[in-house]
């Protein structure tokens, strides 16, 4: 295969209880049903709060079957819970090996490898680092193989966490280490990436769409496919709108679409958390 099209969704938040995040994850099937790139993945938080309503997985699940083309998935914090942190406050949902298993049991994925055009594609679940489960240091020993498997292939990172902001030393990353990968496992990680020639890190959670290079890596922060967060509750660091990414991959190079498929809204969470249910 010379030539290889991926479209990255992530932070879909699927749940009954939000008509309007589900129509524009319908409106983004309908993107994926007219284009057919070869995969899409999604890099977390598939639903809108799984620990706290385990039907969401559900919910999810039947929606993403529905795609026409297949898909690989990624845990997110709304999925199986969130990292813990050395600095700043414990999460209020953490990372548990029961709400890990309930995500395998629906999806069967956590964490991925494939090559195609001369490209090795890596996804791993962000949510396990740091954070001391059995789950943790296994993945770290998967990854350790893939890497040495990739044999000089430049190489594609998925994952739902950023790496960092900006640089991998950014001194505000210990006050944000919910927002990024947390340390001491970033710091594990990256000098793991470091054998490798690593090109891409495609990466979700924040909301906002973001596009900048760090070395010869370039980090894309997908957007969230269902809603935005307003500025009363989320600085700006991107561009807060909803949307998608699409990827063609050739050996030795890529290029990326930044992109919203058509009928896309950019549903306000707080708006959208006040208007009642609909009922059936």
């Amino acid at each position: 295969m010379s030539e290889f099209r991926l479209i990255q969704i992530s932070d879909t938040h699927l749940t009954r209880r939000l008509s309007a995040v589900t129509a524009n994850f319908d409106r983004v099937s309908d993107y994926i049903d007219a284009t057919r790139p070869d995969l899409v993945v999604n890099s977390g938080d598939l639903t809108f709060d799984a620990p706290s309503h385990p039907d969401d997985l559900e919910y999810a699940k039947a929606l993403h079957q529905a795609l026409p083309v297949d898909c690989r998935k990624l845990p997110g914090n709304h999925d199986i819970g969130d990292n813990p942190t050395e600095a700043g406050p414990p999460p209020a949902q953490p990372v548990t090996e029961a709400s890990r298993q309930l995500f395998l049991a629906m999806f069967n994925e956590e964490r991925w490898q494939f090559e195609a055009a001369g490209w090795c594609f890596i996804g791993v679940n962000s949510l396990l680092l740091n954070s001391g489960l059995d789950s943790e240091a296994e993945q770290f020993e998967w990854l350790a193989a893939q890497l040495s498997a990739a044999h000089g292939k430049p190489v594609a990172l998925f994952l739902h966490k950023p790496l960092f902001l900006d640089q991998p030393d950014d001194p505000e990353l210990a006050a944000t280490s919910i927002r990024y990968i947390p340390p001491p496992a970033r710091l594990r990680l990256m000098t793991m990436l470091q054998a490798v020639d690593l090109r891409l890190v495609a990466s979700g959670h924040i909301h906002q769409r973001r596009d900048y290079s760090c070395g010869r890596v370039r980090h894309i922060w997908a957007p969230s496919v269902g809603f935005t967060i307003p500025d009363s509750r989320q600085e700006m660091i991107g561009l807060k709108e909803v949307g998608l990414v699409a990827y063609r991959f050739q050996p030795d190079r890529f290029e990326v679409l930044h992109l919203r498929a058509p009928g896309q809204s950019d549903v306000d969470i707080e708006h959208a958390l006040r208007e009642p249910p609909e009922t059936n």
